[in-house]
């Protein structure tokens, strides 16, 4: 029969020690340049995304980033019309806003009467609701805005209940954490599960 190896107390402690700094470095790494989970806190993103939704957010779609830091390191793909995408709060970089890009550098953003204009042309948006039916100027009507290089235009898709470039302008490419990749659980309270949105793709 083989020799049982002993280890001491110690020694013990020591190989513990070892796997929890092994495990928390792989957490980092996948964390911080592949997946990396959010949770929806309000309803700026409804009927596309509710409260409780938890999403996995790519972090390598649009660029590399050293971990803690906002600015990328080198670019692997830009943001795209449609995207989802979860970013710091320009005005609160400690807060991380959820949206959805509606213009890419060069394009002309115009609203009228709450319908999104690109480039002179209405664009159709099966996934945004509008919940009020008054009309504010600032919310619902924008003159044309020009998309500058390295800066995205984002709006909720809850278009009467969400603060976005409309109101605080656009976002910087590079600060961009990643794009929503999929609903992995959602809930409210652990004993009011929809089922039927985890595993949803998004787009």
């Amino acid at each position: 029969m083989p020799e049982t190896m002993y280890h001491s107390p110690i020694q013990t402690v020591i190989d513990l020690i070892k796997v929890l700094i092994a495990a928390l470095f792989i957490a980092v790494i996948i964390r911080s340049f592949i997946i990396q989970p959010y949770v929806i806190p309000s309803e700026s993103m409804l009927n596309t995304l509710q409260v409780g939704d938890r999403l996995f957010v790519t972090k390598f779609s649009y660029g590399i980033h050293l971990p803690f830091m906002e600015k990328e390191i080198f670019s692997t793909g830009e943001p795209e019309r449609g995207d989802i995408i979860v970013f710091p709060f320009p005005q609160d970089p400690s807060q991380d806003y959820i949206k959805r890009v509606v213009g890419i550098p060069g394009d002309v953003i115009e609203i009228r009467d709450k319908q999104l204009i690109r480039n002179g042309q209405i664009v159709e948006e099966p996934y945004v609701i509008h919940k009020d039916p008054d009309l504010s100027f600032r919310r619902d009507s924008m003159p044309p805005r020009t998309v500058p290089p390295g800066k995205v235009f984002v709006m909720g898709d809850n278009r009467d209940f969400s603060m976005d470039s409309r109101f605080w302008g656009f976002v910087d490419k590079d600060s961009i954490h990643g794009k929503a990749l999929l609903i992995y659980w959602s809930s409210t309270h652990f004993i009011d599960v929809q089922w039927d949105r985890i595993g949803s793709m998004l787009r």
